[in-house]
Protein backbone atom coordinates (compact mmCIF):
# COMPACT_ATOMS: atom_id res chain seq x y z
CA UNK A 1 0.00 0.00 0.00
CA UNK A 2 2.85 2.57 0.43
CA UNK A 3 4.17 1.82 -2.80
CA UNK A 4 0.69 2.49 -4.38
CA UNK A 5 0.00 5.52 -2.43
CA UNK A 6 3.41 7.03 -3.65
CA UNK A 7 2.14 7.55 -6.79
CA UNK A 8 0.05 11.24 -6.66
CA UNK A 9 -2.16 9.74 -9.48
CA UNK A 10 -3.38 6.50 -7.92
CA UNK A 11 -3.65 7.97 -4.33
CA UNK A 12 -6.03 10.56 -5.28
CA UNK A 13 -8.54 7.98 -6.12
CA UNK A 14 -10.65 6.66 -2.82
CA UNK A 15 -11.67 3.10 -1.91
CA UNK A 16 -11.90 0.96 0.44
CA UNK A 17 -9.85 -2.16 1.25
CA UNK A 18 -11.24 -5.63 2.71
CA UNK A 19 -9.42 -8.35 3.96
CA UNK A 20 -11.75 -10.70 5.40
CA UNK A 21 -10.50 -14.65 5.22
CA UNK A 22 -14.28 -15.70 4.35
CA UNK A 23 -15.13 -12.23 2.12
CA UNK A 24 -17.12 -13.84 -0.97
CA UNK A 25 -15.72 -11.47 -3.03
CA UNK A 26 -12.08 -12.17 -2.41
CA UNK A 27 -10.58 -14.14 -5.68
CA UNK A 28 -9.86 -18.03 -4.84
CA UNK A 29 -6.65 -18.07 -7.50
CA UNK A 30 -5.20 -13.82 -7.63
CA UNK A 31 -4.66 -11.21 -5.53
CA UNK A 32 -7.63 -8.65 -5.57
CA UNK A 33 -10.65 -8.46 -7.01
CA UNK A 34 -12.06 -4.32 -7.25
CA UNK A 35 -16.19 -3.96 -7.11
CA UNK A 36 -18.14 -0.82 -7.96
CA UNK A 37 -18.40 0.40 -4.46
CA UNK A 38 -14.85 1.58 -5.03
CA UNK A 39 -13.92 -1.56 -2.82
CA UNK A 40 -10.62 -3.88 -3.27
CA UNK A 41 -11.18 -7.13 -1.68
CA UNK A 42 -7.73 -9.39 -1.23
CA UNK A 43 -6.23 -12.70 -0.75
CA UNK A 44 -5.07 -12.62 2.63
CA UNK A 45 -2.92 -15.84 2.38
CA UNK A 46 -2.09 -16.44 -1.09
CA UNK A 47 1.08 -18.98 -1.98
CA UNK A 48 2.92 -17.11 -5.10
CA UNK A 49 6.32 -15.95 -4.99
CA UNK A 50 8.50 -16.52 -1.59
CA UNK A 51 8.64 -17.66 1.35
CA UNK A 52 7.38 -15.67 4.33
CA UNK A 53 10.43 -15.13 6.28
CA UNK A 54 9.01 -16.59 9.76
CA UNK A 55 8.30 -19.90 7.97
CA UNK A 56 4.27 -19.30 7.38
CA UNK A 57 2.37 -19.92 4.57
CA UNK A 58 4.27 -18.53 0.75
CA UNK A 59 2.81 -15.03 0.25
CA UNK A 60 3.27 -12.68 -2.34
CA UNK A 61 5.89 -10.12 -2.42
CA UNK A 62 5.52 -6.60 -1.80
CA UNK A 63 5.92 -5.52 -5.56
CA UNK A 64 3.74 -8.12 -6.89
CA UNK A 65 0.85 -6.52 -4.51
CA UNK A 66 1.55 -2.98 -5.73
CA UNK A 67 1.19 -3.66 -8.83
CA UNK A 68 -1.83 -5.51 -8.59
CA UNK A 69 -3.34 -3.27 -6.58
CA UNK A 70 -2.53 -0.32 -8.72
CA UNK A 71 -4.61 -2.97 -11.55
CA UNK A 72 -7.55 -2.56 -9.20
CA UNK A 73 -7.41 0.91 -8.94
CA UNK A 74 -6.65 1.71 -12.57
CA UNK A 75 -10.25 -0.22 -13.47
CA UNK A 76 -11.66 2.64 -10.95
CA UNK A 77 -9.54 5.45 -12.63
CA UNK A 78 -11.14 4.35 -16.11
CA UNK A 79 -14.25 4.02 -15.12
CA UNK A 80 -14.50 0.31 -15.92
CA UNK A 81 -16.57 0.21 -12.20
CA UNK A 82 -18.92 2.87 -12.28
CA UNK A 83 -21.05 2.99 -9.68
CA UNK A 84 -24.62 3.07 -10.00
CA UNK A 85 -28.03 2.11 -8.60
CA UNK A 86 -30.05 -0.93 -9.28
CA UNK A 87 -29.22 -4.53 -10.38
CA UNK A 88 -25.88 -4.13 -12.33
CA UNK A 89 -25.44 -6.49 -15.33
CA UNK A 90 -22.10 -7.87 -15.20
CA UNK A 91 -19.51 -7.86 -18.61
CA UNK A 92 -19.12 -10.40 -20.42
CA UNK A 93 -15.28 -12.24 -21.19
CA UNK A 94 -14.49 -10.08 -24.09
CA UNK A 95 -15.07 -6.76 -22.08
CA UNK A 96 -13.57 -8.25 -19.35
CA UNK A 97 -10.32 -9.10 -21.33
CA UNK A 98 -10.38 -5.39 -22.96
CA UNK A 99 -10.76 -3.84 -19.97
CA UNK A 100 -7.53 -5.80 -18.20
CA UNK A 101 -5.78 -5.85 -21.42
CA UNK A 102 -6.73 -1.58 -21.87
CA UNK A 103 -5.10 -0.92 -18.02
CA UNK A 104 -2.08 -3.34 -18.62
CA UNK A 105 -0.92 -1.58 -22.18
CA UNK A 106 -1.30 1.45 -19.25
CA UNK A 107 1.00 -0.09 -16.75
CA UNK A 108 3.34 -0.75 -18.90
CA UNK A 109 4.78 2.99 -18.99
CA UNK A 110 3.31 3.83 -15.92
CA UNK A 111 5.44 1.50 -13.87
CA UNK A 112 4.13 0.35 -10.38
CA UNK A 113 5.66 -2.64 -8.34
CA UNK A 114 6.19 -5.59 -10.41
CA UNK A 115 4.97 -6.75 -13.72
CA UNK A 116 3.80 -10.49 -13.41
CA UNK A 117 6.11 -12.80 -15.42
CA UNK A 118 3.35 -14.42 -16.92
CA UNK A 119 1.85 -11.36 -18.75
CA UNK A 120 2.53 -10.51 -22.88
CA UNK A 121 5.08 -8.04 -23.24
CA UNK A 122 3.14 -6.31 -25.69
CA UNK A 123 -0.77 -5.35 -25.98
CA UNK A 124 -2.80 -4.27 -29.30
CA UNK A 125 -3.99 -0.74 -29.69
CA UNK A 126 -7.53 0.42 -29.12
CA UNK A 127 -9.64 1.17 -25.99
CA UNK A 128 -12.38 -1.30 -24.40
CA UNK A 129 -14.63 -0.92 -26.72
CA UNK A 130 -13.06 -1.77 -30.25
CA UNK A 131 -11.21 -4.44 -28.74
CA UNK A 132 -14.07 -6.01 -27.07
CA UNK A 133 -16.16 -5.60 -30.59
CA UNK A 134 -13.33 -7.07 -32.60
CA UNK A 135 -12.81 -9.75 -30.20
CA UNK A 136 -16.52 -10.85 -30.51
CA UNK A 137 -16.18 -10.81 -34.30
CA UNK A 138 -12.79 -13.34 -34.38
CA UNK A 139 -12.95 -14.65 -31.02
CA UNK A 140 -10.95 -13.98 -27.68
CA UNK A 141 -7.54 -14.95 -28.10
CA UNK A 142 -6.03 -16.77 -25.23
CA UNK A 143 -2.87 -14.75 -24.47
CA UNK A 144 -5.24 -12.18 -23.02
CA UNK A 145 -7.84 -14.63 -21.38
CA UNK A 146 -5.84 -14.30 -17.96
CA UNK A 147 -4.59 -10.60 -17.80
CA UNK A 148 -6.13 -9.65 -14.69
CA UNK A 149 -5.46 -9.84 -11.19
CA UNK A 150 -7.91 -12.50 -9.96
CA UNK A 151 -6.16 -15.59 -11.39
CA UNK A 152 -9.01 -17.10 -14.37
CA UNK A 153 -11.94 -15.38 -12.68
CA UNK A 154 -12.96 -11.85 -13.52
CA UNK A 155 -10.93 -9.37 -11.87
CA UNK A 156 -13.90 -6.65 -11.25
CA UNK A 157 -17.76 -6.66 -10.34
CA UNK A 158 -20.30 -4.53 -10.71
CA UNK A 159 -22.63 -3.89 -7.57
CA UNK A 160 -25.53 -2.10 -6.65
CA UNK A 161 -24.38 1.07 -5.02
CA UNK A 162 -25.69 1.60 -1.51
CA UNK A 163 -25.48 4.78 -1.12
CA UNK A 164 -28.31 6.63 0.49
CA UNK A 165 -28.12 10.14 -0.50
CA UNK A 166 -25.94 12.22 -3.33
CA UNK A 167 -24.22 10.86 -6.33
CA UNK A 168 -22.29 7.81 -6.72
CA UNK A 169 -18.63 9.40 -6.56
CA UNK A 170 -17.20 10.06 -10.03
CA UNK A 171 -13.59 7.76 -9.46
CA UNK A 172 -12.76 8.11 -13.42
CA UNK A 173 -12.83 12.24 -12.53
CA UNK A 174 -10.76 12.16 -9.67
CA UNK A 175 -8.14 10.04 -10.95
CA UNK A 176 -8.00 12.47 -14.29
CA UNK A 177 -7.62 15.54 -12.51
CA UNK A 178 -4.67 13.71 -10.06
CA UNK A 179 -3.02 12.65 -13.29
CA UNK A 180 -2.99 16.23 -15.15
CA UNK A 181 -1.77 17.80 -11.65
CA UNK A 182 1.15 14.66 -11.78
CA UNK A 183 1.90 15.84 -14.81
CA UNK A 184 2.13 18.81 -14.64
CA UNK A 185 4.16 19.11 -11.87
CA UNK A 186 6.52 16.66 -13.97
CA UNK A 187 7.23 19.33 -16.41
CA UNK A 188 7.75 22.10 -13.41
CA UNK A 189 10.66 19.37 -12.16
CA UNK A 190 12.01 18.84 -15.92
CA UNK A 191 12.19 22.64 -16.22
CA UNK A 192 13.80 23.60 -12.79
CA UNK A 193 10.86 24.95 -11.12
CA UNK A 194 9.76 22.01 -8.77
CA UNK A 195 12.38 19.88 -6.94
CA UNK A 196 10.48 16.81 -7.02
CA UNK A 197 6.72 15.78 -7.63
CA UNK A 198 5.61 15.82 -4.23
CA UNK A 199 7.50 18.94 -2.82
CA UNK A 200 6.93 22.23 -3.09
CA UNK A 201 7.95 24.58 -6.51
CA UNK A 202 11.23 25.13 -6.51
CA UNK A 203 12.18 28.90 -5.60
CA UNK A 204 12.79 30.80 -8.98
CA UNK A 205 16.01 32.56 -9.01
CA UNK A 206 15.88 36.85 -9.89
CA UNK A 207 15.98 36.45 -13.98
CA UNK A 208 13.91 33.82 -13.55
CA UNK A 209 11.20 35.68 -11.72
CA UNK A 210 12.03 38.49 -13.87
CA UNK A 211 10.41 36.41 -17.15
CA UNK A 212 7.88 35.25 -14.92
CA UNK A 213 6.32 38.72 -14.10
CA UNK A 214 6.61 39.87 -18.06
CA UNK A 215 4.95 37.04 -19.04
CA UNK A 216 2.30 37.50 -16.43
CA UNK A 217 1.73 41.51 -16.28
CA UNK A 218 3.42 43.14 -19.29
CA UNK A 219 1.45 42.27 -22.35
CA UNK A 220 3.74 44.32 -24.78
CA UNK A 221 6.79 41.75 -24.07
CA UNK A 222 4.28 38.79 -23.14
CA UNK A 223 4.73 37.01 -26.22
CA UNK A 224 8.13 37.14 -26.67
CA UNK A 225 9.12 36.25 -23.25
CA UNK A 226 7.07 32.66 -23.19
CA UNK A 227 8.89 31.66 -26.19
CA UNK A 228 12.52 33.15 -25.51
CA UNK A 229 14.79 30.72 -24.00
CA UNK A 230 17.12 32.11 -20.85
CA UNK A 231 20.38 30.39 -20.42
CA UNK A 232 22.13 30.84 -17.09
CA UNK A 233 25.46 29.17 -17.01
CA UNK A 234 28.52 30.75 -15.65
CA UNK A 235 30.90 28.75 -17.31
CA UNK A 236 29.33 29.49 -20.79
CA UNK A 237 29.21 33.31 -19.73
CA UNK A 238 32.98 33.13 -18.21
CA UNK A 239 34.10 31.44 -21.78
CA UNK A 240 32.49 34.17 -23.84
CA UNK A 241 32.72 37.23 -21.84
CA UNK A 242 29.71 37.80 -20.84
CA UNK A 243 29.71 40.56 -17.65
CA UNK A 244 25.75 40.86 -17.78
CA UNK A 245 23.57 38.96 -20.39
CA UNK A 246 23.70 38.82 -24.41
CA UNK A 247 21.44 37.83 -26.76
CA UNK A 248 20.95 35.66 -30.01
CA UNK A 249 17.66 36.32 -31.95
CA UNK A 250 18.44 33.44 -34.19
CA UNK A 251 18.36 31.03 -31.55
CA UNK A 252 16.11 32.42 -29.84
CA UNK A 253 18.01 32.82 -26.30
CA UNK A 254 19.08 35.20 -23.50
CA UNK A 255 22.47 34.12 -21.88
CA UNK A 256 22.91 35.70 -18.42
CA UNK A 257 25.63 35.96 -16.05
CA UNK A 258 23.78 34.06 -13.04
CA UNK A 259 27.12 35.37 -10.82
CA UNK A 260 25.97 38.99 -11.25
CA UNK A 261 23.83 40.05 -8.45
CA UNK A 262 20.99 42.54 -9.32
CA UNK A 263 17.82 42.64 -7.82
CA UNK A 264 14.84 41.64 -9.67
CA UNK A 265 13.67 45.45 -10.77
CA UNK A 266 17.38 45.27 -12.48
CA UNK A 267 16.37 41.92 -13.97
CA UNK A 268 13.17 43.23 -15.47
CA UNK A 269 15.10 46.31 -17.48
CA UNK A 270 17.86 43.68 -18.87
CA UNK A 271 15.71 40.84 -20.26
CA UNK A 272 13.51 44.02 -21.28
CA UNK A 273 16.61 45.40 -22.81
CA UNK A 274 17.67 41.81 -24.59
CA UNK A 275 14.02 41.21 -25.99
CA UNK A 276 13.95 44.51 -27.63
CA UNK A 277 17.49 43.70 -29.63
CA UNK A 278 15.48 40.11 -30.38
CA UNK A 279 12.67 41.09 -31.44
CA UNK A 280 13.74 44.76 -33.11
CA UNK A 281 15.97 42.38 -35.30
CA UNK A 282 18.82 45.08 -34.07
CA UNK A 283 21.60 42.07 -35.39
CA UNK A 284 20.16 41.60 -39.12
CA UNK A 285 19.36 45.52 -39.17
CA UNK A 286 23.33 46.61 -39.01
CA UNK A 287 23.92 45.95 -42.95
CA UNK A 288 27.40 47.43 -43.69
CA UNK A 289 27.75 49.34 -40.47
CA UNK A 290 30.21 48.34 -37.57
CA UNK A 291 28.50 45.83 -35.76
CA UNK A 292 29.64 47.20 -32.12
CA UNK A 293 28.98 50.76 -33.04
CA UNK A 294 25.30 49.96 -34.40
CA UNK A 295 25.32 47.51 -30.91
CA UNK A 296 26.11 50.92 -29.01
CA UNK A 297 23.38 53.28 -31.01
CA UNK A 298 20.76 50.49 -30.69
CA UNK A 299 21.32 50.15 -26.42
CA UNK A 300 21.43 54.22 -26.59
CA UNK A 301 17.54 53.68 -27.95
CA UNK A 302 16.61 50.92 -25.74
CA UNK A 303 17.41 52.52 -22.52
CA UNK A 304 15.71 55.61 -23.30
CA UNK A 305 12.56 53.79 -24.37
CA UNK A 306 12.90 51.08 -20.99
CA UNK A 307 13.29 54.94 -19.14
CA UNK A 308 10.34 56.88 -20.52
CA UNK A 309 8.12 53.48 -20.14
CA UNK A 310 9.34 52.83 -16.51
CA UNK A 311 9.96 48.97 -16.79
CA UNK A 312 11.91 48.21 -14.19
CA UNK A 313 15.49 50.01 -12.43
CA UNK A 314 18.25 50.23 -15.01
CA UNK A 315 21.61 48.75 -13.77
CA UNK A 316 24.26 51.54 -13.07
CA UNK A 317 27.00 51.61 -16.11
CA UNK A 318 24.75 51.04 -19.14
CA UNK A 319 24.39 53.46 -21.94
CA UNK A 320 21.92 56.55 -21.78
CA UNK A 321 22.09 59.76 -22.77
CA UNK A 322 18.88 62.21 -22.55
CA UNK A 323 19.91 64.22 -25.40
CA UNK A 324 19.09 61.13 -27.91
CA UNK A 325 15.60 60.41 -26.77
CA UNK A 326 13.65 60.13 -30.15
CA UNK A 327 16.21 59.37 -32.47
CA UNK A 328 16.13 56.07 -34.41
CA UNK A 329 18.83 53.50 -33.74
CA UNK A 330 20.43 54.95 -37.61
CA UNK A 331 20.38 58.57 -36.88
CA UNK A 332 22.31 57.83 -33.17
CA UNK A 333 24.89 55.68 -35.13
CA UNK A 334 25.34 58.63 -37.36
CA UNK A 335 26.12 60.29 -34.61
CA UNK A 336 28.34 58.43 -32.77
CA UNK A 337 30.55 57.11 -35.68
CA UNK A 338 32.70 60.44 -35.71
CA UNK A 339 34.29 59.65 -31.82
CA UNK A 340 35.26 55.95 -32.61
CA UNK A 341 37.69 56.07 -29.95
CA UNK A 342 35.36 57.16 -27.00
CA UNK A 343 32.79 54.51 -28.55
CA UNK A 344 35.36 51.90 -27.99
CA UNK A 345 35.61 51.97 -24.08
CA UNK A 346 32.10 52.17 -23.58
CA UNK A 347 30.43 49.05 -22.35
CA UNK A 348 27.76 46.96 -23.19
CA UNK A 349 25.04 44.33 -21.15
CA UNK A 350 28.12 41.98 -22.29
CA UNK A 351 31.11 44.04 -21.32
CA UNK A 352 33.63 47.24 -22.54
CA UNK A 353 34.15 47.19 -26.18
CA UNK A 354 31.89 44.40 -27.20
CA UNK A 355 28.34 43.93 -27.96
CA UNK A 356 25.45 42.16 -26.64
CA UNK A 357 24.04 41.17 -30.15
CA UNK A 358 25.74 37.57 -30.73
CA UNK A 359 25.35 36.49 -34.36
CA UNK A 360 25.59 32.54 -33.81
CA UNK A 361 24.02 30.79 -30.58
CA UNK A 362 26.28 29.83 -28.28
CA UNK A 363 24.23 26.59 -27.28
CA UNK A 364 24.05 23.40 -29.82
CA UNK A 365 21.36 24.77 -32.37
CA UNK A 366 17.67 23.21 -32.26
CA UNK A 367 14.62 23.33 -34.76
CA UNK A 368 12.91 26.98 -34.80
CA UNK A 369 10.06 28.15 -35.80
CA UNK A 370 10.18 31.48 -38.33
CA UNK A 371 11.57 33.58 -36.27
CA UNK A 372 10.33 36.73 -38.06
CA UNK A 373 7.06 35.76 -37.71
CA UNK A 374 7.45 35.21 -34.34
CA UNK A 375 9.05 38.26 -33.59
CA UNK A 376 7.05 40.39 -35.40
CA UNK A 377 3.68 38.21 -34.24
CA UNK A 378 4.46 38.56 -30.39
CA UNK A 379 5.76 42.41 -30.80
CA UNK A 380 2.72 43.55 -32.49
CA UNK A 381 -0.07 41.71 -30.40
CA UNK A 382 1.53 42.96 -27.14
CA UNK A 383 1.35 46.12 -28.72
CA UNK A 384 -2.42 46.01 -29.23
CA UNK A 385 -2.76 44.04 -26.12
CA UNK A 386 -0.95 46.91 -24.33
CA UNK A 387 -2.62 49.67 -25.87
CA UNK A 388 -6.20 47.70 -25.25
CA UNK A 389 -5.55 47.19 -21.79
CA UNK A 390 -4.12 50.93 -20.93
CA UNK A 391 -1.19 49.27 -19.47
CA UNK A 392 1.35 52.45 -19.26
CA UNK A 393 2.82 55.01 -21.28
CA UNK A 394 4.56 53.76 -24.97
CA UNK A 395 7.67 55.49 -26.46
CA UNK A 396 6.17 56.98 -29.99
CA UNK A 397 9.14 55.62 -31.96
CA UNK A 398 8.85 52.27 -30.29
CA UNK A 399 5.61 51.91 -31.40
CA UNK A 400 6.37 53.52 -35.04
CA UNK A 401 9.19 50.69 -35.14
CA UNK A 402 6.86 47.96 -33.80
CA UNK A 403 4.01 49.15 -36.69
CA UNK A 404 6.46 48.97 -39.36
CA UNK A 405 7.43 45.39 -38.11
CA UNK A 406 3.93 44.18 -38.11
CA UNK A 407 4.44 45.04 -42.28
CA UNK A 408 6.67 42.12 -43.47
CA UNK A 409 8.76 43.73 -45.94
CA UNK A 410 8.40 42.96 -49.85
CA UNK A 411 10.06 39.54 -50.91
CA UNK A 412 13.25 40.28 -53.14
CA UNK A 413 11.90 39.02 -56.22
CA UNK A 414 8.82 41.29 -55.97
CA UNK A 415 11.73 44.75 -55.26
CA UNK A 416 14.21 43.41 -58.75
CA UNK A 417 10.62 43.41 -60.76
CA UNK A 418 10.07 47.47 -59.17
CA UNK A 419 13.53 48.15 -60.24
CA UNK A 420 13.12 46.55 -63.57
CA UNK A 421 9.90 48.81 -63.41
CA UNK A 422 11.87 52.22 -62.58
CA UNK A 423 15.04 51.65 -64.54
CA UNK A 424 14.89 49.35 -67.78
CA UNK A 425 12.71 50.75 -69.82
CA UNK A 426 9.93 48.69 -72.30
CA UNK A 427 10.13 49.55 -76.26
CA UNK A 428 7.23 51.72 -77.79
CA UNK A 429 6.13 50.73 -80.73
CA UNK A 430 5.37 53.29 -83.33
CA UNK A 431 2.77 54.09 -85.75
CA UNK A 432 3.37 54.12 -89.32
CA UNK A 433 1.74 53.64 -93.10
CA UNK A 434 4.52 51.91 -94.24
CA UNK A 435 3.63 48.75 -92.46
CA UNK A 436 -0.10 48.27 -92.81
CA UNK A 437 -2.01 47.52 -89.90
CA UNK A 438 -3.47 43.91 -89.23
CA UNK A 439 -7.33 44.84 -89.59
CA UNK A 440 -6.13 46.35 -92.84
CA UNK A 441 -7.82 43.63 -94.62
CA UNK A 442 -10.58 43.85 -93.30
CA UNK A 443 -10.91 47.57 -94.63
CA UNK A 444 -9.81 47.65 -97.49
CA UNK A 445 -10.61 51.15 -98.65
CA UNK A 446 -9.58 52.47 -95.34
CA UNK A 447 -6.17 53.07 -94.63
CA UNK A 448 -4.81 51.97 -91.55
CA UNK A 449 -1.29 52.73 -89.77
CA UNK A 450 0.59 49.85 -88.14
CA UNK A 451 2.91 49.70 -85.29
CA UNK A 452 6.76 48.21 -85.59
CA UNK A 453 10.06 49.01 -82.58
CA UNK A 454 12.35 51.09 -84.66
CA UNK A 455 16.06 49.62 -83.97
CA UNK A 456 17.26 52.64 -81.90
CA UNK A 457 13.71 51.87 -79.41
CA UNK A 458 15.33 47.94 -79.37
CA UNK A 459 18.86 48.84 -78.50
CA UNK A 460 17.67 51.33 -75.79
CA UNK A 461 15.39 48.76 -73.91
CA UNK A 462 18.11 46.68 -72.30
CA UNK A 463 20.62 46.31 -69.03
CA UNK A 464 24.00 44.85 -68.21
CA UNK A 465 24.24 41.57 -66.10
CA UNK A 466 27.92 41.22 -64.09
CA UNK A 467 27.70 37.92 -63.00
CA UNK A 468 30.57 36.65 -60.48
CA UNK A 469 31.38 32.69 -61.41
CA UNK A 470 33.38 31.99 -59.26
CA UNK A 471 34.37 28.74 -57.16
CA UNK A 472 32.69 30.42 -54.34
CA UNK A 473 29.17 30.76 -55.90
CA UNK A 474 26.77 28.83 -55.21
CA UNK A 475 24.14 26.98 -57.79
CA UNK A 476 21.18 27.65 -55.88
CA UNK A 477 21.70 31.33 -55.73
CA UNK A 478 22.64 31.21 -59.56
CA UNK A 479 19.58 29.30 -60.54
CA UNK A 480 17.15 31.48 -58.77
CA UNK A 481 18.74 34.74 -60.12
CA UNK A 482 19.28 34.02 -63.52
CA UNK A 483 15.94 32.64 -63.29
CA UNK A 484 14.45 36.03 -61.86
CA UNK A 485 16.78 38.26 -64.33
CA UNK A 486 14.90 36.46 -67.29
CA UNK A 487 11.09 36.33 -66.30
CA UNK A 488 11.48 40.03 -65.48
CA UNK A 489 12.84 40.83 -68.94
CA UNK A 490 10.93 38.93 -70.98
CA UNK A 491 7.72 40.46 -69.69
CA UNK A 492 8.89 43.33 -70.24
CA UNK A 493 9.69 42.80 -73.82
CA UNK A 494 12.90 43.22 -73.34
CA UNK A 495 14.35 41.63 -76.39
CA UNK A 496 17.85 41.12 -75.11
CA UNK A 497 20.82 41.74 -72.16
CA UNK A 498 24.10 42.20 -72.22
CA UNK A 499 25.89 39.42 -70.04
CA UNK A 500 29.30 39.46 -68.65
CA UNK A 501 30.87 36.34 -66.73
CA UNK A 502 33.72 37.05 -64.26
CA UNK A 503 36.21 35.17 -62.12
CA UNK A 504 39.88 35.86 -62.33
CA UNK A 505 38.94 37.94 -65.43
CA UNK A 506 35.78 38.96 -67.58
CA UNK A 507 34.29 36.48 -70.16
CA UNK A 508 32.11 39.00 -72.36
CA UNK A 509 28.91 37.14 -73.76
CA UNK A 510 27.65 39.74 -75.82
CA UNK A 511 24.15 40.05 -76.13
CA UNK A 512 21.61 37.10 -75.04
CA UNK A 513 18.33 36.89 -76.06
CA UNK A 514 16.02 36.65 -72.35
CA UNK A 515 15.36 33.83 -72.93
CA UNK A 516 18.59 31.95 -73.16
CA UNK A 517 19.61 33.55 -69.89
CA UNK A 518 18.71 31.34 -67.29
CA UNK A 519 18.69 28.37 -69.83
CA UNK A 520 21.08 27.68 -72.35
CA UNK A 521 24.22 30.00 -70.98
CA UNK A 522 27.42 28.35 -70.44
CA UNK A 523 29.32 29.98 -67.43
CA UNK A 524 32.70 30.12 -67.84
CA UNK A 525 35.16 31.03 -65.39
CA UNK A 526 35.21 29.47 -61.63
CA UNK A 527 38.12 30.87 -60.44
CA UNK A 528 38.60 33.67 -58.12
CA UNK A 529 36.53 36.93 -57.42
CA UNK A 530 37.52 40.03 -59.66
CA UNK A 531 34.26 42.06 -60.89
CA UNK A 532 35.63 45.21 -61.51
CA UNK A 533 37.17 44.75 -65.30
CA UNK A 534 33.44 43.42 -65.53
CA UNK A 535 31.98 47.03 -64.54
CA UNK A 536 34.79 48.58 -66.61
CA UNK A 537 34.37 46.44 -69.97
CA UNK A 538 30.22 47.62 -69.79
CA UNK A 539 31.62 51.17 -69.19
CA UNK A 540 33.35 50.94 -72.26
CA UNK A 541 31.56 49.16 -74.72
CA UNK A 542 30.26 51.51 -77.50
CA UNK A 543 27.19 48.98 -78.34
CA UNK A 544 26.09 49.28 -74.64
CA UNK A 545 23.65 52.19 -73.94
CA UNK A 546 25.04 54.88 -71.54
CA UNK A 547 21.59 55.21 -70.07
CA UNK A 548 21.13 51.52 -69.19
CA UNK A 549 21.44 49.68 -65.76
CA UNK A 550 23.57 47.32 -64.40
CA UNK A 551 22.59 44.45 -62.29
CA UNK A 552 25.65 42.69 -60.16
CA UNK A 553 24.70 38.98 -59.06
CA UNK A 554 27.86 38.19 -56.49
CA UNK A 555 28.04 36.38 -52.97
CA UNK A 556 29.76 39.22 -51.51
CA UNK A 557 33.20 37.62 -51.85
CA UNK A 558 34.65 39.97 -53.99
CA UNK A 559 36.38 43.15 -54.56
CA UNK A 560 35.19 47.07 -53.81
CA UNK A 561 33.14 48.02 -57.09
CA UNK A 562 33.05 51.55 -58.30
CA UNK A 563 29.82 51.47 -60.96
CA UNK A 564 29.50 54.70 -62.60
CA UNK A 565 25.85 54.27 -63.75
CA UNK A 566 22.45 52.90 -62.42
CA UNK A 567 22.79 49.74 -60.50
CA UNK A 568 21.66 47.07 -58.29
CA UNK A 569 23.31 43.75 -56.13
CA UNK A 570 21.68 40.72 -55.65
CA UNK A 571 23.69 38.60 -53.35
CA UNK A 572 22.22 35.34 -50.96
CA UNK A 573 20.88 36.16 -47.74
CA UNK A 574 22.42 36.65 -44.26
CA UNK A 575 25.83 37.65 -47.09
CA UNK A 576 27.11 41.20 -47.09
CA UNK A 577 29.03 43.41 -49.39
CA UNK A 578 32.19 44.27 -48.26
CA UNK A 579 31.52 47.76 -49.05
CA UNK A 580 28.76 50.78 -49.16
CA UNK A 581 26.70 50.02 -51.93
CA UNK A 582 25.53 52.74 -54.08
CA UNK A 583 22.16 51.08 -55.54
CA UNK A 584 20.03 49.18 -53.90
CA UNK A 585 20.67 45.15 -52.67
CA UNK A 586 18.57 42.80 -53.37
CA UNK A 587 19.03 39.31 -51.06
CA UNK A 588 17.69 36.11 -52.67
CA UNK A 589 16.01 33.96 -50.12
Amino acid sequence: MRLVKANPALAAVEFDLCRQEDCALAPREGLVRVTSSATLHVHPDLPHARTDSRGGTPMATPAAWAWALAHAILHLGFGHVPAAPGVREQPDACDLAARCVVVNRFLLGFTIGETPEELPAAYPDGDEEQLAARWRRTGLPAAYERCGTAGGEPDLRLVEWQGWYGQPPDHQLAFATALTRTVSAAMDMAGGRRESLDGEPARQRPWQRALSWFIASYPLLAGIASGIRLVADAELARAHGISVAAVNAEAGEIYVNPLRSLDDEEWRFVLAHEMLHAALRHGDRCGARDPYLFNVACDYVVNGWLKEMDVGTMPEGLLYDAGLTGLSAEEVYDRIAGDLRRMRRLATLRGKGVGDILGAPLCPPGDFADLDEFYRRGLYQGLDLHQRQERGFLPGGLVEEIRALSHPPLPWDARLARWFDEFVPRPEPVRTYARPARRQAATPGIPRAGRRFPPEEVARCTFGVVLDTSGSMNRILLGKALGAIASYAEARDVPAARVVFCDTAPHDAGYLPVTEIAGRVRVHGRGGTVLQPGIDLLHRADDFPPGAPVLVITDGWCDVLRVRREHAYLIPQGARLPFSAGGPVFRVS
